[in-house]
């Protein structure tokens, strides 16, 4: 019952028919947090595009710049010097032929894969098993490049992958209820700078059509989309 009334609570803070400012809506958002655990902030995106066209597709990475607020398990498919390279940056797996071998028997600890360019025949042969759980490393989202350290410096410290879905939404994680309203402010602003850059030209009419955050349990909360423009720039 207690969990219920939480909710309720919760929901009631928020009126759905109306935008907040970024600001308000942080403090909206942080007063109706009530998990024991620290809940994570997203941020949903819709965009006027449509995924079905290839030219329409939007799809990149962001290093927010306050990170997420928990450690990432960083894979690399890597061998000699590319191998000593990741180990060096901090990785926390390393291997080839081994790595994919654990992954066919259902291994799945760690949170991002990078690749170097010539390991994508191992990688590949995995594919079907990486993709369906966004694993599959990448070159559009510089998970497949030469650049292994700065790759594995960058996952570690809070770089995100979004990827427009069917319904042409994107949902990306910005933090934790536990980080400050700044840092939350400047992880949201930083996500929203690369996605209105992101906009594809052959999209037509409004790009930005609605935008909400909400942490694990909590309500979505809509944001005013002309103030949030207004602060990227």
């Amino acid at each position: 019952m207690a969990k219920g009334k939480n909710i309720k609570n919760a929901k009631e803070l928020i009126d759905r028919s109306q935008t907040y400012g970024l600001e308000d809506a942080l403090e909206l958002l942080k007063k109706g947090a009530f998990a024991k655990f620290d809940e994570t902030v997203e941020v949903s995106v819709r965009l006027g595009v449509d995924p079905r066209k290839a030219d329409q597709m939007v799809r990149g990475a962001v290093v927010l710049p306050n990170g997420l607020g928990k450690t990432v398990r960083v894979l690399v498919f890597a061998k000699g010097e590319k191998a000593q390279e990741a180990e060096a940056a901090g990785a926390d797996f390393v291997g080839g032929d081994d790595l994919a071998a654990k992954i066919k028997d259902g291994w799945y600890d760690f949170d991002t894969a990078i690749a170097s360019p010539d390991m994508m025949g191992v990688v590949g042969k995995i594919g079907r098993l990486l993709g369906p759980r966004g694993l599959m490393p990448n070159p559009k989202v510089g998970t497949v490049t030469m650049d292994i350290d700065r790759a594995v410096q960058e996952a570690k410290s809070g770089k995100i992958e979004y990827r427009v879905e069917k319904a042409g939404i994107i949902h990306a994680p910005v933090g934790k209820v536990s980080f400050d309203a700044q840092k939350l402010k400047e992880n949201i602003l930083s996500l929203m700078d690369v996605l209105i850059k992101a906009k594809p030209s052959s999209a037509k009419g409004t790009y930005l059509k609605k935008i909400t955050i909400s942490s694990t349990m909590g309500a979505g909360i809509n944001l005013d989309i002309g103030q949030l423009q207004a602060l990227v720039k």
